[in-house]
């Protein structure tokens, strides 16, 4: 066995388009990482995650689940996600909130923490995160040095800032979330923290971060709500990172971005 232990992030993953590219781009692999995370708050019809996607997303080999502000948007999470043990919500939900803030996953390597938090620049009202972190952080190494943590925010200050901070509490990885475009300042912190600003999305190329142009649109000229659908043109893609955390210290080595493109047979001959 390796000292090493190789995981993947995707990110959001946004309805139908997304959960099929996610699906493909699983089973196309030379080599499978040893854990898989994705973020899967847009999962069921661009809101939300339905029991039958989280079981349908499970079936592909997706080894944990982080979410954001979206995981509410179908009732039915309320019925499952105490019973959904690969399923995490944002840590900074108020105190009695339904589900959990942080997991410990186990492999046959080693353990692995995950955490979810929310931002709270353009994000609304929710608890500072900023004590609960620390209190997570104290309680998962007490059962490994691995920690991963997905940062659902809109601020890309907020993201850097919380990554620096908790990279110098020996954090493996912060990636950001929820903006569904990737950014290209990969990197590692203080020599142990990978990070990201944001991972990007796993949905349709061709929409508006993973939604349908038209109603996207009309919403911005016209001020009047609109219900958006999730685009469905074809072509897709898969974004994320693949990096890997030494498993005696729990500090990130590497850190690689993944920009995967699927374009329709009819959309080539389209454009041919």
């Amino acid at each position: 066995m390796t000292n090493t232990v190789k995981i993947m992030f995707l990110g959001d993953i946004v309805g139908k388009a997304g959960r099929l590219a996610v699906k493909n781009y699983i089973a196309e692999l030379n080599e499978r990482p040893d854990f898989i995370i994705a973020n899967v708050e847009n999962a069921s019809h661009g809101f939300g995650l339905t029991q039958k996607n989280y079981e349908e997303l499970l079936s592909y080999g997706i080894n944990c689940f982080t979410s954001g502000n979206h995981i509410w948007d179908k009732r039915e999470i309320f019925q499952y996600i105490d019973k959904a043990d690969k399923l995490i919500r944002p840590i900074n939900y108020p105190k009695g909130t339904h589900g959990t803030g942080y997991r410990i996953f186990e492999t046959d390597k080693c353990k692995i923490g995950v955490i979810n938090v929310l931002g709270r620049t353009f994000m609304g009202l929710i608890d500072s995160p900023w004590e609960l972190l620390t209190q997570a952080i104290e309680e998962i190494k007490k059962e490994t040095q691995i920690i991963i943590m997905d940062i659902h925010a809109e601020a890309t200050a907020e993201k850097i800032c919380m990554a620096k901070y908790y990279a110098k509490q020996g954090i493996s990885a912060v990636f950001g979330t929820h903006t569904h475009v990737q950014t290209s300042d990969e990197k590692i912190y203080e020599g142990c923290c990978a990070y990201i600003t944001d991972a990007g999305f796993c949905g349709d190329i061709n929409g508006v971060i993973g939604m349908e142009y038209e109603t996207s649109v009309n919403r911005m000229i016209t001020a009047i709500p609109e219900r958006l659908d999730v685009a469905n043109s074809g072509d897709s893609q898969v974004n994320g990172v693949i990096f890997t955390v030494n498993i005696l210290s729990g500090k990130a080595e590497s850190i690689e971005r993944i920009n995967k493109q699927y374009i329709s047979e009819e959309n080539i001959i389209m454009k041919g």
